[in-house]
C-alpha cells in the first residue's frame, strides 16, 4: 500500500517539479500515532525557498484531489531534505563528491557498517571514502548494492 502510494504521487508530482526545474529527492507516506502523512522533499543546487514548497504543494495537493490514491485523511508536507540530505540515486552520490557524507551498510565492510568521512569518488559500483581515525586516515571503497542507506553529514569542528 505505501509503496503504490509514493509511486503514484510520485507520478503526479514529477512533471510539476519538472516544470519549476526542481528535483525529487524523496517520498515519504508514514502513519505517527493516529495521523498519516505524506512527505515530498525537493530540492535545487541553489536550495529551495519556501515559495517554491508552497507552489509544488499547491499543484500536488490539486492533482491528489483529482486522482484521489490515498483512502485515509492525510497531512501534505512539501520541504527541503535539510543539511543532511538523504543520498538515494546514483545521481545524488555523483553531487556529492568532495563532500562529508554518512553510510550504512547491509552487512559489514572491514569489520563496520558504518561509514563517516569525505566520498572522494563514485564509479557507478563502488563508493570510496576517506576517514579520518583519530589520528590516520583510512580509504574504504563500498559496493554500492550493499548500501542501505546514505545522507550527507554536517561536520562541526
Amino acid at each position: 500500500m505505501m509503496s503504490k502510494v509514493t509511486e503514484v504521487v510520485e507520478q503526479l508530482v514529477t512533471p510539476i517539479l519538472s516544470d519549476l526545474q526542481l528535483e525529487l529527492v524523496d517520498i515519504e507516506y508514514v502513519k505517527e500515532g493516529k495521523e498519516w502523512f505524506l512527505r515530498v522533499f525537493i530540492d535545487k543546487d541553489s536550495g529551495v525557498d519556501i515559495e517554491e514548497c508552497g507552489m509544488v504543494s499547491e499543484r500536488l495537493s490539486e492533482k491528489l484531489d483529482e486522482v484521489d490514491p490515498i483512502p485515509y485523511n492525510y497531512f501534505l508536507e512539501v520541504s527541503s531534505p535539510g543539511a543532511e540530505r538523504p543520498l538515494k540515486k546514483e545521481q545524488d552520490f555523483v553531487k556529492a563528491v568532495g563532500k562529508n557524507v554518512f553510510i550504512k551498510t547491509y552487512e559489514p565492510i572491514d569489520g563496520e557498517k558504518t561509514f563517516e568521512g569525505v566520498l572522494t569518488a563514485f564509479d557507478g559500483v563502488t563508493v570510496t571514502v576517506d576517514m579520518q581515525i583519530k589520528t590516520r586516515k583510512k580509504t574504504v571503497q563500498i559496493p554500492y548494492g550493499k548500501i542501505a542507506n546514505a545522507r550527507l553529514a554536517v561536520v562541526f569542528s
